[in-house]
């Protein structure tokens, strides 16, 4: 049995997200029962200007990050936030350190920058029905279409 390579996909240009910024972006992925799923996930480019990337889903409850203010961080951006209960989080590690889910985590998403874009790595991806058929035009090249919130 030979291994199979990772599933990579790219998300978005590194530069896109600037150092201490983030990003939301509505994904769907290809569930245990081979249908399509939602999936929201928060990329951050570090002050330090590594990635890190969760699914952006607060373990209290399970909405989104921003929703509300639509802001990720608290108000000295040293912590990640959810704008619904006022959960914090660390960026680096996702860890709660204050709110209602104190010691539970966000749930990180594998991310490598390969030339210059940052990549979803090992998660199925459902790709855009909109796209070309990359062998129909030789101009064309096959992506992955992917809308940020």
């Amino acid at each position: 049995m030979t291994p199979r390579e990772p599933e990579v996909f790219v998300i978005c240009s590194a530069r896109s997200i600037a150092p201490g910024e983030a990003k939301a972006f509505s994904l769907s992925r290809i569930g245990d029962n081979g249908e399509a799923r939602p999936f929201p996930i928060v990329i951050i480019q570090t002050a330090a200007g590594g990635f890190v990337g969760y699914v952006n889903s607060c373990p209290h409850e399970g909405k989104w990050l921003n929703i509300g203010s639509g802001q990720f961080f608290n108000e000295d951006r040293s912590l990640l936030a959810c704008g619904r209960h006022g959960a914090a989080f660390e960026i680096e590690s996702g860890a709660c350190v204050d709110g209602p889910c104190k010691g539970a985590s966000l749930e990180p998403i594998a991310l490598a920058v390969v030339d210059g874009d940052v990549c979803l790595c090992g998660v199925t991806l459902v790709e855009d029905d909109g796209i070309p058929d990359p062998f129909e035009d030789p101009d064309e090249t096959m992506e992955i279409m992917i809308h940020p919130d």
